[in-house]
């Protein structure tokens, strides 16, 4: 039984995608207010009682000892705490006199993932990046999730087909690259991973395509090791196999389009071959090809093991070819497309992209990359600001030194800028190079909305209230936006008090599939999902068909090479998401299989130095014979000496997106 100065809170997680409901237990006290526990709630319709490490630990994070409880401004050479009036005044006065010598191109904005997941907040910030009209937007897009959207945008004509998995009734799920039980998949929101893979693997397959016997690998029905970088190959095998004997004819006849460039694409990728580019069982192959051809309609979901390689566009391609050739790509036990909640996209008709996709100029200091939705590359940065183009960066929530590519190079750039305004909730490497610190809201202490409604399993939405009041002098991040934006003359929204929390979530969630007050009386509205959704049918119908073989990306299929010998791969960790969670304590383990570590004279946890010719970082190294030779795997996201984008290159991207090479990025071990 609770006490009496206890009281318990309903709410749900916003750390990632899954959005998992919880409980809060609060304990009043003399000096505030303490979150003395955080846990599953067995009565959310969607996670029933699930929660990770990284959820339950919210207390820890909003009783960290380096939270931010005032706006920070740069006097003389150090951050000191200041007022919001002084703060904001001196931001936008410079940012005035910036945009008033340079133009609004002078400032850079990273949408970053902690505004990201503030449904408010993110809303302002999208109306002052238009109100500035700069085109120097960045975002975790280019980090980690190019190849989705230019997939969607090649084969589909139009970005806005967010496939996602049927979990509710496949029978043969393909997970590449990807470990759900540890990090719950990339955008495929899988509450509950255990409970929904066991439940899965009962009623039907289950294979994983890792070069690491992950977690996920080891409750699956089969599991390939292929060499890292060499995922594509696996699909390319299986759809020149299915196209043999065992496509679905129908579905190719009048949903698709260019089948015979696939064929051609695909014809090199025999049995033989594959086996001896992946460095895999050719038994093992044949097996998985058998599982697809006995099923018929598969679910296929690739992750950072994916996304974040120089294969990224090739291997995404493949997966979605895979689904067209097994007649799976909107259809029940294959693809759905999710249709939005807050915007409805069966309502209008769908804009199609040409043939050659949908891009943009990109920044003039690489005139060799090109925009994507908007957005420039995050590894054309530095680039900018050291050309002189970018003198300010309004940074929302992200923490750029560990997440942007090429670190030192980036640090170096960053320490240049007029201005580095960064939103925050705790101190971090980014913070300690910033002009100006805004502390905002932790999502205990804002009521939000599920924002990103498309990553979700189902057509639905979340409310929660606030659970706590705020800390020290900690303000909404719509409001310091709104502030902000009234110092450059935009008035944006009401910020004399009169607007509550609640109001704004409800002027920007307006027009959604059910008031907002219904939203706020149930709390999580589930409206379940449409497969085959007729507006998608509609929408390939005016296309002339799912384009099957997109020529860039039949031309980068035919130019890769084999990976290096000795290459990172992404890992995720139980208790850290992206540069979230330090305080967890989980240490840099580098993942490396025993002959690996014997070439290099490395012993199990022994420190160690990971370099290449861009730099270093300094790890553990964790000997482990469930690893494939070839890979050694790190987790991204750490700080300071571990952090992984020290061996990344800004210049080393995909010629497509723009997008730097995060993982199958050639290295070398050694003892520290």
């Amino acid at each position: 039984m609770a006490a009496e100065n206890v009281r318990t809170v309903r709410s749900f997680c916003r750390i990632c995608t899954s959005l998992c409901g919880i409980l809060v237990d609060i304990e009043a006290g003399p000096d505030g207010d303490t979150v003395v526990d955080v846990r599953g709630d067995r009565d959310h319709p969607r996670s029933k009682g699930y929660t990770c490490p990284k959820g339950r630990a919210l207390a820890k994070m909003h009783h960290h000892p380096n939270r931010l409880e005032h706006p920070m401004l740069r006097v003389d050479g150090a951050l000191v705490p200041t007022t919001w009036q002084e703060c904001l005044d001196d931001l936008g006065g410079r940012l005035r006199r910036i945009i008033d010598e340079h133009g609004p191109a002078s400032v850079g904005i990273f949408f970053g993932s902690g505004l990201g997941m503030d449904a408010t907040g993110y809303r302002l910030a999208q109306g002052l990046h238009a109100a500035i009209g700069t085109p120097a937007k960045f975002s975790p897009m280019t980090i980690d999730g190019t190849a989705k959207v230019l997939i969607a945008d090649l084969m589909g004509g139009t970005s806005a087909l967010s496939g996602r998995p049927d979990y509710d009734n496949t029978e043969l799920l393909l997970l590449v690259g990807t470990n759900p039980v540890v990090s719950h998949g990339h955008n495929i929101a899988m509450p509950n991973p255990r409970g929904y893979l066991r439940e899965l693997t009962a009623r039907g397959g289950l294979w994983v395509v890792d070069p690491r016997r992950t977690e996920t690998a080891r409750m699956a029905t089969g599991h390939l090791a292929p060499r890292p970088g060499t995922d594509y190959a696996v699909l390319a095998y299986l759809v020149r196999e299915l196209l043999a004997d065992g496509a679905d004819r129908d579905f190719l006849r009048h949903h698709t389009q260019d089948g015979a460039a696939l064929a051609t694409a695909v014809e090199p990728f025999t049995v033989e071959h594959t086996a001896a580019l992946t460095d895999t069982d050719p038994a093992l192959l044949a097996e998985l090809l058998a599982a697809v051809r006995a099923t018929g309609r598969i679910s296929v979901e690739t992750g950072t093991g994916v996304t974040m390689s120089a294969t990224a566009n090739v291997t995404q391609w493949l997966a979605c070819a895979l689904a067209a050739v097994t007649g799976s790509l909107n259809r029940p036990g294959g693809t759905w497309f999710h249709p939005g909640y807050w915007y409805q996209l069966e309502g209008f008709e769908l804009p199609i992209s040409g043939p050659g996709g949908t891009f943009g100029p990109g920044p003039s200091s690489r005139p060799e990359l090109q925009s994507m939705l908007d957005e420039w590359p995050c590894a054309a940065l530095p680039d900018e600001i050291e050309a002189g183009n970018i003198r300010a960066v309004l940074n929302l929530g992200g923490s750029m030194v560990t997440a942007f590519p090429d670190a030192g190079t980036l640090t170096a750039a960053l320490r240049k800028l007029d201005v580095l305004a960064t939103w925050e909730i705790i101190g971090n490497e980014t913070t300690a190079l910033s002009t100006h610190v805004l502390a905002t809201k932790d999502q205990l202490e804002r009521p939000d909305v599920s924002l990103w409604d498309v990553l979700m399993t189902e057509v639905g939405a979340q409310y929660t209230p606030a659970v706590l009041d705020p800390v020290g002098d900690r303000r909404s991040s719509w409001w310091v936006l709104a502030e902000l934006g009234r110092r450059l003359g935009h008035q944006l929204a009401d910020t004399s008090g009169q607007v509550t929390d609640d109001a704004m979530l409800a002027g920007v969630t307006a027009g959604a599939r059910a008031p907002m007050e219904q939203l706020v009386e149930q709390r999580c509205i589930r409206l379940g999902y449409q497969v085959p959704a007729p507006w998608v049918d509609r929408h390939i119908e005016r296309l002339g068909g799912w384009r099957l073989a997109p020529p860039a990306l039949v031309e980068q299929l035919a130019a890769l090479d084999s990976p290096a010998p000795l290459v990172l791969v992404p890992r995720r960790q139980r208790g850290k998401l992206n540069s979230q969670l330090d305080y967890l304590g989980e240490p840099t383990e580098v993942h490396l299989h025993p002959d690996d570590a014997a070439s290099a004279g490395v012993a199990d946890n022994q420190k160690v130095t990971v370099s290449n010719g861009n730099g270093e970082l300094a790890g553990i190294a964790k000997v482990d014979p469930t690893i494939r030779r070839g890979a050694v795997a790190i987790p991204h996201g750490h700080a300071h000496d571990a952090n992984v984008n020290r061996l990344t290159s800004k210049d080393t991207v995909d010629i497509l997106t723009g997008m730097t090479h995060y993982s199958g990025v050639p290295l070398s071990v050694r003892p520290a």
